[in-house]
């Protein structure tokens, strides 16, 4: 998102969080929204270096390189699909897949572009793409017009938001009366499947592969249908009436859902696999786990194991990436549930295997050992991994 939506030091977002966690809220609650005012962020440090744009970057991507037209057509050519590959975030997404494989992705209708247009008093709004595979839904608002400021999605902060933050002047920016707010910025858009409002966390953000547009995304979904018609409603600043969106998306029945609720221990600490979903874009696992997290031989004295990783390895030993890896500045609690995304299992695989990781941190300063970032700050390393062995499970997949 907008840099400047993220002056809140990780101490004052950790705070939040706990607050926000330990409080019982109403499906209809203002918590996501104050979340996504305050930085549009999780409320860990992301330890891959990246922040939801770049996790998004996928959606861009593909909309900048096939263009309507390819999308429209239906048709990936064996030498878009190549190139696809080789751009960042699209060879994540496509993990492990030929052209044939990326050509039935775009059959099975996961990405699709509208192109609806919308104009109200001088602001031009397009529903530029919808991606749809099953576990995740975004969409890209690209926005046009006249005088209109440079970033797309809105800074502003609801005048009754709490903000939990010393910077007066950051303050003074972003909570304004409404009718102060400079015209033209997009608000966090409302999204309807068939209808009825959807509830699940969202990220909205700067569409880094469009500098003019915004992106939004879904990943916790719940369950949705294979077809359903979406309605998206997306509010601009000082522009009365909403803007509204109204696609079919239908998918194929692609999904693999493997439930083990296999349990593995050792020590004081276990964890169930209560699921892994398997689309052609991504993994999502699944579980619970409970109990003080194992420390090794090189875990003691100020050094200290953080909470339980899990990395994915299918049996042909590609390791599927992780979307994203939160991190939280102190000790780790005794209760987990993690749903994460990873890379798509390549189609070929017929077993994957779960291997339980954690990092070490200095707790004087709860810095990771082995963390590593080049001049640019960019992440070289994400720190020195430990493998339990005791507590790798192995995953058969089943069609």
């Amino acid at each position: 998102m907008d840099k400047q939506l993220n002056p809140i030091p990780d101490q004052r977002l950790e705070e939040l969080e706990q607050r926000i966690r330990n409080t019982p809220m109403p499906r209809n609650s203002m918590s996501s929204e104050i979340m996504n005012k305050i930085g549009g962020r999780n409320m860990t440090k992301q330890r891959n270096g990246s922040t939801i744009l770049k996790r998004t970057l996928t959606a861009a991507s593909i909309a900048v390189v096939m263009g309507a037209g390819a999308v429209g057509a239906g048709f990936v050519s064996p030498t878009m699909a190549s190139a696809l590959k080789q751009i960042p975030g699209i060879g994540s997404m496509f993990y492990g897949m030929n052209s044939d494989e990326i050509q039935r992705a775009v059959d099975q209708g996961i990405l699709t572009q509208p192109l609806e247009q919308i104009t109200k008093d001088g602001v031009t709004l397009t529903l530029t793409n919808v991606i749809y595979d099953g576990t995740r839904l975004s969409y890209s608002i690209e926005r046009a017009g006249e005088n209109l400021p440079q970033s797309v999605p809105s800074p502003y902060v609801p005048m009754e938001s709490e903000l939990f933050t010393d910077d007066k002047e950051w303050k003074s920016r972003v909570q304004i009366p409404e009718d102060q707010h400079q015209k033209g910025y997009i608000i966090s858009p409302t999204t309807f499947i068939n209808n009825e409002e959807l509830k699940a966390s969202i990220r909205f953000g700067s569409d880094i592969g469009n500098r003019n547009a915004a992106l939004t995304e879904y990943t916790h979904l719940g369950s949705l249908p294979n077809e359903f018609e979406l309605t998206v409603q997306a509010k601009v600043t000082q522009i009365e009436e909403p803007f509204e969106f109204k696609v079919p998306v239908k998918i194929s029945n692609n999904k693999l859902v493997i439930q083990p609720n296999e349990t593995k221990s050792y020590e004081n600490f276990s964890y169930t696999l209560q699921k892994i979903e398997s689309t052609v874009t991504n993994t999502r696992l699944i579980l619970e786990s409970t109990g003080e997290v194992p420390a090794s031989s090189e875990q003691t004295g100020k050094y200290a194991p953080t909470m339980m990783y899990y990395e994915i390895v299918d049996d042909q030993g590609k390791v599927l990436k992780q979307r994203s890896t939160g991190f939280f500045h102190r000790a780790p609690d005794l209760e987990y549930q993690v749903d994460e995304l990873y890379d798509a299992i390549s189609p070929n695989a017929k077993s994957v295997k779960i291997k339980p990781y954690t990092f070490t941190v200095n707790t004087d300063n709860w810095n990771v050992v082995g963390e590593k970032t080049n001049e640019q700050g960019k992440m070289e390393s994400m720190g020195d991994k430990t493998y339990i062995k005791e507590l790798e499970m192995e995953v058969i997949l089943k069609q």
